[in-house]
């Protein structure tokens, strides 16, 4: 079946207040049909899965919480004025470590996901207040979805904002030198590739980046995210976990455009047995579950980790008959009791990388 740019078939209710948390076809009027409608479609699928959640989205009493702020000149609210919702970041902080002061609060940055053209930071408000409800300083950032820019420019966009952070840390009761990084599915992939930035000159060279921010990352959380990036012809018997259906699947929502320029970057730094293999990671919290539709990507990454000897924690979680956890399940449902385990799990990993 052909896909159109005709919505009719969605709720428009739904998707009106789907604008809080992710773009719709607000950015694809100049945009050629072919790769307008497969993210349309993408985006309104995906704010029918996520718009019955919000009933049960709250903030923790013990959070404060400081939204829209600019990490580019451009960043802004009102996009008809020629600002970029893509550039803004929100901080949230645990009461307590506003009242008390001092440096003591570790940091987690966090990248959400939403296949690359989904979702702004609003979308992920709820894991990110109850990360920080557990003894964190959560930093939750904007990137330009697809096809507002590529690969390369959400990497540079989530390198902006981790340059406007080491620049105002210490505007903030928190510990600069105890920051971890945050991101689930494709938010996954850019927290992962941006830790290979962070770490390999190399590897910043290959996405254009000519120097990364040093902010100095001691570990990171990745949730059920998205490896099998590198081109097919490249990949080809390069590590256990490459998949090139999934490529394939975003070549075909994204279009093939969306990886252009990542030449020097293809396969040695978009596989996850080729990052691993390549780079030096901080320690990482790994967590997929048995019925996510990418698993397969976090055990690849796991396998890759484990060969190498890294420190790494792994969290498969196993449904049970009659139950669903699915994709990023800690992420979009948060109020679930695995999902508070999950965030427990990470706050003691972390804990113990400090």
């Amino acid at each position: 079946m052909t896909m159109t740019r005709d919505i009719t078939r969605y709720d428009a209710q739904m998707l009106k207040d789907a604008e809080a948390w992710t773009e719709i076809d607000g950015d694809l009027a100049a945009v050629p049909d072919d790769i307008a409608a497969p993210i349309l479609q993408s985006r309104c699928e995906t704010s029918k899965c996520d718009h019955p959640r919000t009933d049960y989205w709250h903030d923790p009493e013990t959070v404060d919480a400081i939204c829209d702020i600019a990490y580019l000149p451009d960043g802004g609210t009102d996009t008809a004025a020629g600002q970029v919702r893509g550039h803004l970041l929100d901080i949230y902080l645990p009461h307590e470590a506003v009242v008390r002061g001092g440096r003591t609060t570790p940091v987690y940055v966090d990248v959400h996901g939403g296949g690359f053209c989904y979702g702004y930071k609003e979308l992920n408000r709820n894991f990110n207040t109850h990360l920080a409800a557990r003894g964190f300083a959560v930093v939750s950032l904007n990137y330009r979805p697809a096809p507002q820019t590529d690969l390369k420019g959400q990497l540079a966009d989530v390198q902006a904002a981790l340059r406007w952070l080491k620049a105002h840390l210490e505007d903030y009761p928190v510990d600069p030198d105890s920051v971890f990084i945050t991101g689930d599915s494709a938010g996954g992939a850019l927290s992962l590739l941006t830790l290979a930035i962070e770490n390999s000159p190399k590897a910043a060279a290959a996405f254009g980046i000519d120097q990364a921010s040093g902010i100095g990352f001691k570990g990171g959380a990745l949730v059920c995210g998205v490896y099998s990036l590198a081109s097919a012809g490249k990949a080809t018997g390069r590590g256990t976990g490459y998949e090139a259906a999934k490529r394939a699947m975003l070549e075909d929502m994204l279009s093939p455009s969306f990886f252009a320029g990542l030449e020097d970057a293809d396969p040695d730094f978009l596989t996850a047995a080729d990052i691993v293999a390549n780079v030096d990671l901080p320690p990482l919290f790994l967590l997929t579950s048995s019925d996510d539709f990418i698993q397969a990507e976090t055990l690849g990454l796991a396998t890759a980790l484990a060969r190498k000897g890294a420190d790494f924690e792994l969290q498969d979680w196993k449904t049970n008959t009659a139950e669903t956890l699915g994709h990023v399940f800690p992420v979009c449902m948060t109020w679930l009791d695995e999902s508070q385990q999950v965030l427990d799990s990470i706050r003691d990993f972390s804990y113990a990388r400090i």
